[in-house]
């Protein structure tokens, strides 16, 4: 199979929902599975690998819903070979592979002697016999058959003879795939490349990857495997899996396609989808997304430093390897004390403020900026706060938290905590704010002094903004910006969400609860400000 390049066709195997769901922390229901499903047929992926026929009542339930949609991917059950000393027709995990109803099958094999003795207790011959007898039983029911041979390369570096007799046992009942699979994680890509170029000597059925990342070059395995001959890669998307993880397919379908000329991978639109899938998949799995992961990562085309990014917006190829775009990511210049006035006036100009060439505005938000930061704030970590800022300076340089909207006013707080005959403490919140030259003096409970305030705070606007009744704070953070004990000061991110869109505000001073109301009324300034520009009054 040869590409239009010219080179061996590649087949992306995804096992997100298998392999993947065994990492850490990682649940996926039955619903949640079938969306995925919908996202990776629509990335383009060859092979989708649902979860494990048999093992439980959610996978049973998605192979059953999935036999009914129309899907350009090949669904993929996983399952064992017959066990020792079984009839291959009467073997649970056999007949749970063929009741999935899948047009294509996995089923995993040892090819480590030692696994076979210790793991399996059974004897090498018989080991053989268990792959044989299940890739020509399932292969005679009209099934697609990919062997997952289990431990390869730590079996063939220790038993190269037998690891390979394992791979023959399966080639013998003309198995339409074999995948060597790094279970461990633990191989180099020097090893990857003279172990498969061993096996193409003595294989000659289609060749698959599948590696763990305990060594942190899974991706790197894979690409020497499909340089040396392999044509079936496995992954996950974010790497998710078993102890450190899979090879990470959002790393390895761009390197194969815009670096390595396996142009067919997938198509131009479908590589487009990247970046929405990889946060469709952390939202779905609620986990924090890797801001860091190379191409999908937030931080993957985001630019800090003054030198990098006034570079940057003279010619894009000086600091990025490919365009964001390619894969649905985009460029971030991040605001810093590193900045320089390129960065602000390309940073103003993405936020909709129009500053001209020789704007004495700009040379505010600068200096306005790096005081701040000077005291304690971190505006690239915070784009809500920073947006704030450059607004309220555009409008008024000399009060640069003054925005044209004034949406409310503090007048007073106060946060009392207190323990109860039960033990355990609650905080109360008293506040007093300004709204269209009226004052509301308000009170409400929390589970702690932050939670009270911010409770306060929205039961005394939301009469006049009922828009911020679908806030919902996501995450709440705290760090300490200099060492002086319980006196030090302390910078507070706050993560706030709605149905559309998440947003960061921050807050920095010694007083704790201070620095929290500076990040609190930030975040509910930025949700107004939206709806306003909504609306169709501008910032200019």
């Amino acid at each position: 199979m040869t590409s239009a390049s010219g080179q061996h066709r590649v087949f992306l195997y995804d096992t997100t929902l298998r392999d993947g769901s065994q990492g850490a922390n990682v649940n996926f229901s039955a619903s949640d599975k079938v969306k995925i499903v919908e996202k990776l047929d629509k990335l383009g992926i060859h092979y989708i690998e649902p979860g494990f026929a048999g093992s439980n009542k959610v996978d049973d339930q998605v192979f059953r819903q999935l036999s009914t949609m129309d899907l350009g991917a090949r669904i993929c059950a996983f399952g064992m070979t017959r066990r020792p000393s079984s009839q291959v027709e009467e073997d649970p995990s056999i007949k749970a592979l063929l009741k999935a109803g899948t047009p294509a099958v996995t089923i995993v094999g040892k090819a480590w002697d030692r696994h076979v003795a210790n793991v399996l207790r059974t004897t090498p011959e018989e080991n053989l016999a268990m792959i044989a007898d299940s890739t020509r039983y399932l292969k005679s029911q009209g099934r697609e058959v990919i062997f997952d041979a289990e431990h390869f390369f730590d079996g063939y570096k220790q038993n190269p003879k037998y690891a390979l007799d394992v791979l023959k046992a399966a080639q013998k009942e003309r198995v339409d795939w074999i995948v060597l699979c790094d279970t461990n994680g633990g191989v180099l890509p020097s090893e990857v490349e003279r172990i498969v170029d061993g096996v193409r000597g003595e294989i000659t059925a289609p060749l698959g990857i599948h590696c763990h990342d305990d060594s942190g070059v899974s991706q790197a395995n894979s690409l020497v495997a499909v340089v040396h001959g392999a044509s079936q890669v496995h992954g996950t998307i974010n790497g998710l899996g078993e102890r450190c993880g899979n090879c990470n397919l959002t790393t390895l379908i761009p390197n194969l396609k815009l670096k390595m000329g396996f142009t067919d991978v997938v198509t131009d639109d479908q590589l487009k989808r990247l970046k929405e899938i990889s946060t469709f998949i952390y939202e779905v799995a609620n986990m924090k997304e890797e801001v860091g992961h190379p191409y999908v990562g937030a931080n993957a085309f985001t630019h800090k430093g003054g030198m990098h990014s006034d570079a940057i917006l003279k010619d894009v190829e000086s600091y990025e390897h490919v365009d964001p775009g390619l894969v649905g990511n985009e460029r971030r210049i991040s605001i810093s004390d590193l900045a320089g006035r390129a960065a602000i006036f390309e940073k103003a100009r993405e936020i909709g403020i129009d500053l001209g060439k020789e704007d004495e505005r700009g040379k505010a938000m600068l200096a306005n900026i790096k005081a701040l930061q000077g005291d304690g704030f971190a505006y690239e970590s915070a784009d809500a706060s920073l947006e704030l800022l450059m607004k309220g300076t555009a409008h008024d340089p000399a009060n640069p938290g003054q925005l044209k909207h004034k949406f409310f006013t503090l007048e007073r707080f106060r946060v009392i905590t207190e323990v109860n005959g039960d033990g355990q403490p609650r905080s109360e919140a008293t506040i007093k704010v300004r709204v269209n030259d009226r004052d509301f003096l308000t009170a409400a409970e929390g589970n702690g002094p932050v939670n009270a305030l911010d409770n306060a705070l929205r039961k005394s606007l939301e009469h006049f903004y009922p828009e911020i009744k679908g806030m919902v704070l996501n995450d709440y953070k705290v760090r300490i910006t200099d060492q002086a004990g319980t006196g030090s000061k302390v910078r507070v991110l706050i993560e706030t969400k709605d149905a559309g869109k998440t947003w960061t505000t921050v807050g920095a001073h010694e007083n704790i609860l201070w620095a929290s109301w500076i990040a609190l009324a930030d975040s509910i300034c930025f949700k107004l400000l939206k709806e306003v520009e909504r609306k169709g009054f501008g910032l200019k």
